[in-house]
């Protein structure tokens, strides 16, 4: 271990007490936001000379600026600007107003970014998320709060927790609920404080007998922990959920680096006022910082979820951490050494950041619950937007959160876990089309009967290739979905799949497929991915080729995807959802009715289509809480 590591996974040391006391750094950083306020001002002032709010279907002409604003990363978060500030397509207020979702959660306006502290109580399921009540862009950070009764239809409540304190002045961050033995419900955040010094803060219910949890109290405790030797004043952020050891000891982790070293630093405590820095649970080399960090153990076998607290045999973990250097999340699949504090991945090939992520596409700083309703473990993932704030401030909102996905260890490969779309999705489906045995002949392209293309719940089954196709396939060391040449490229055995919000014409189409190539020692890989770069004939989007490898194992005999949309999401799963890919996409085209659905085979051998099943799928009700229940 490194001098700095050690230095790090040494005894906790607390920052001085007065690190709300040094005027001169709040003095500098209320100049420095007072000059970014100037020029936001003049640029706005610029804009509005020639700027005339469209009637519905009107076309915008807009000012053209090229300046980029930063947002998040000075404050000590992950960058939360997409890099594309302002627009230069000329959206209508009708098409802006398509982009909003039928069956993803989102705020009624405004911004929204990592979801917090998700669980189940007396019956309901919450939703916290990092939320701006003032603006669609990221900044003045606080508490949103949902509740369900099924995950899938929602009632907004009031703000759960704003920055009103010296130590989260500049932020309500990420956070996770933990059930102490005695079923009391505590809750664990990062504040930022008036000097933006990372520290962690406790919180619980005002009433812990009221199931909506509507009013939460600060702990008079707060800061319970602030960075500890070696770390940086901006590196400490975001506590998992605490889990309980045989020796009757709490414990939480927290994402941090050490110079270019990504680690997780585990504390132990027994009532989550005082904390004992115990060591650094996990590090990876040239990783950089490590946010929105998840540990939780999964069955190695069966689909049923383990409380956070659950290890021994039958038993792996998984560590999954936010990377702030690229905004991927990424996991590894382990052992928990209790005796040792140490997390021991299974294939060091596959640590964290160096193998899987959680999600190849437009996804971040996802969180996991266990359900002990249905048993199961939940995750939620951040899904941000690729067009420009400028957009988003005119359509009043920013930010989805992919559907809630099951997931389980993979028992069949050993190498990754399973995400599903949750059970209680299914019943959004109505009308249904089904096509069987289908052959799509080499470059064919056929649409999917007449079906309304903006809200759909599609699977698909293909018939893996024969051998004498295979026998065909030339060796390729370097395939990948980035430099494959996207849908459009051509090979024996793909590209293959589905074109999704697709113009008739197909000006415009998010394609979803599978590209199965040979390596240069003959080894066979099939590849799952997304080509968003025909989504949209605007110009000014952060668009994309994603994707990776899918395991297909000896005796599958079939390839899979299914594949929601949703507007301007994309989600899929592919191979029973050993890889998912999540796109945000802005068809100008391929709206409403215009929306449509095609098969498509762009290889230079036919393929066979098993099954395919389309759901039109409607929409959820998301409304504030009914006032007289209050």
């Amino acid at each position: 271990m490194s001098k700095d590591l050690e230095e790090a996974a040494g005894p906790y040391v607390a920052l001085s007490d007065d690190i709300n006391k040094t005027p001169g750094v709040r003095c500098n950083r209320i100049y420095r936001n007072a000059i970014l306020c100037v020029f936001l001002v003049a640029v706005a002032l610029c804009g509005k000379a020639i700027y005339r709010k469209p009637n519905d279907g009107e076309r915008e002409e807009q000012p053209v600026v090229e300046y980029v604003i930063s947002r998040g990363h000075v404050e000590g978060v992950s960058e939360k600007s997409v890099g594309v500030s302002f627009s230069t397509y000329p959206w209508t207020i009708a098409e802006l107003s398509w982009q909003r979702t039928g069956f993803h959660f989102q705020t009624q306006a405004n911004w929204m970014n990592d979801p917090n502290g998700p669980l189940v109580y007396k019956g309901w399921y919450h939703f916290f998320y990092q939320y701006n009540p003032a603006s669609a862009v990221w900044g003045n950070i606080t508490w949103g709060h949902a509740v369900s009764k099924d995950l899938v239809h929602w009632f907004y409540l009031d703000l759960a927790m704003v920055p009103d304190r010296w130590y989260d002045i500049n932020g309500v961050w990420t956070g996770s609920a933990t059930f102490l033995a005695n079923e009391t419900l505590v809750m664990l955040y990062t504040g930022s404080t008036n000097e933006s010094v990372q520290v962690q803060n406790l919180a619980f219910p005002e009433d812990p007998s009221d199931p909506l949890l509507r009013k939460w109290v600060k702990s008079e405790a707060n800061p319970v922990l602030v960075p500890p030797k070696g770390i940086g004043t901006k590196d400490f952020r975001d506590p998992t959920t605490g889990w309980i050891g045989e020796d009757g000891i709490w414990r939480i982790a927290i994402g941090s680096k050490v110079g270019k070293t990504g680690v997780t630093l585990v504390f132990k405590t027994k009532d989550f006022v005082e904390y004992e820095q115990e060591n650094i649970l996990h590090s990876v080399n040239g990783t950089g910082m490590w946010e929105c960090v998840d540990f939780f153990p999964v069955a190695v076998s069966g689909i049923a979820g383990l409380d956070t607290s659950a290890n021994g045999g039958g038993v792996k973990h998984v560590l999954k951490a936010s990377f702030d250097d690229d905004r991927y999340d990424y996991y590894a699949i382990g052992t928990y050494d209790l005796e040792k504090q140490r997390f021991i991945p299974d294939d060091p090939a596959l640590d964290v950041g160096l193998g899987l992520r959680l999600d190849y596409g437009k996804y971040y700083a996802s969180k996991s619950f266990y359900d002990p309703l249905k048993q199961r473990r939940i995750l939620w993932g951040w899904v941000g937007e690729n067009d420009s704030e400028q957009d988003d401030l005119r359509k009043g909102w920013a930010s989805l959160q992919t559907v809630p996905r099951a997931v389980w260890f993979d028992d069949k490969t050993k190498a990754n876990v399973i995400q599903w779309p949750i059970e209680e999705i299914d019943q959004l489906r109505s009308v249904e089309l089904v096509v069987e045995n289908e052959l799509l002949r080499p470059g064919s392209v056929v649409e999917v009967g007449a079906t309304d293309g903006v809200q759909l719940d599609i699977e698909v089954v293909f018939e893996f290739p024969d051998a004498a196709a295979i026998e065909e396939v030339e060796g390729d060391s370097v395939y990948s979905c980035s430099n494959g040449g996207g849908a459009a490229g051509r090979g024996v055995l793909g590209p293959f799949g589905l074109l999704a919000l697709a113009e008739k014409n197909l000006t415009e189409q998010t394609a979803v497929y599978f590209y199965v190539a040979k390596s240069a020692d003959g080894q066979f890989q099939t590849f799952f991915c997304h080509d968003e770069t025909r989504s949209s004939l605007a110009s000014d989007l952060t668009l994309g080729i994603h994707g990776s490898s899918v395991p297909v194992l000896a005796d599958e005999k079939s390839i899979s995807v299914r594949t929601l949309v949703d507007h301007s999401i994309v989600e899929s799963y592919a191979q029973g959802g050993r890889r998912c890919i999540t796109s945000r996409v802005y068809p100008t085209q391929a709206l409403n009715g215009a929306a449509k659905l095609f098969l498509f085979n762009n290889a230079t051998t036919a393929v066979k289509v098993q099954s395919l099943n389309v759901w039109h799928m409607d929409s959820v009700s998301m409304l504030p809480y009914p006032q007289l229940n209050r």
